[in-house]
């Protein structure tokens, strides 16, 4: 289901890491799955920030479905400043509906009552995380962003989406740039700089 119209460099499927130079308090350390990416602009989920005080068993609870103990700890992600009352499930691709986003990397995303109630009966994906909200960029908006060193761009996969130490999320993110370079796995922060430029 990706639209036509994306951009040579798309980014669906990697991770948005976002900088330690973050201008914006709402995405700082912050981990964002890229759902999609095109001429349209871009939808991610923040995967490493949960919403406070409301467990999964809780959003059920509001839409009168009995769910496990275990299925009603899980936390709810905050995906984004966008729509925040909207829930989305960002989930493996084992599972599919005729409205599900397949993204690459064995990736969904799916807006449906359904999806919850098959997560509920057992009949979900294997891996869902819900959100509620998403993070939202109007056409050339990410493109900006990036030119401006708040993103670091991460290989998406979903070992790192799916682990619930949403704290150590950011850090691991980094680590992974770091596993590209001599520092032995490590990010160097003190090596970063917010500076753009051209060579």
């Amino acid at each position: 289901m990706s639209g036509s119209g994306s951009p040579a460099a798309t980014l669906v499927g990697r991770f948005l890491v976002a900088a330690p130079s973050m201008p914006d308090e709402r995405f700082q350390k912050s981990v964002v799955f890229l759902c999609k990416h095109d001429d349209d602009g871009a939808l991610g989920i923040i995967v490493n920030n949960k919403v406070d005080d409301l467990p999964l068993g809780q959003v059920y609870k509001q839409l009168g479905i009995e769910v496990p103990r275990e299925t009603a700890e899980r936390p709810v992600l905050f995906g984004g400043p966008v729509e925040t009352s909207r829930g989305l499930v960002l989930h493996s691709a084992d599972y599919k509906r005729e409205e599900t986003l397949l993204i690459d990397g064995g990736m969904a995303l799916t807006a449906s009552l359904e999806i919850l109630k098959d997560m509920a009966d057992g009949s979900g994906p294997k891996n869902a995380w819900l959100a509620l909200g998403h993070s939202g960029w109007a056409p050339g908006q990410l493109d900006r962003e990036m030119q401006d060193n708040a993103w670091l761009v991460v290989d998406g996969d979903a070992e790192l989406v799916f682990d619930a130490d949403f704290a150590a999320k950011w850090q691991r993110a980094l680590d992974r740039l770091g596993s590209k370079t001599a520092l032995g796995g490590k990010f160097d922060l003190a090596s970063f700089s917010n500076q753009s430029g051209r060579a």
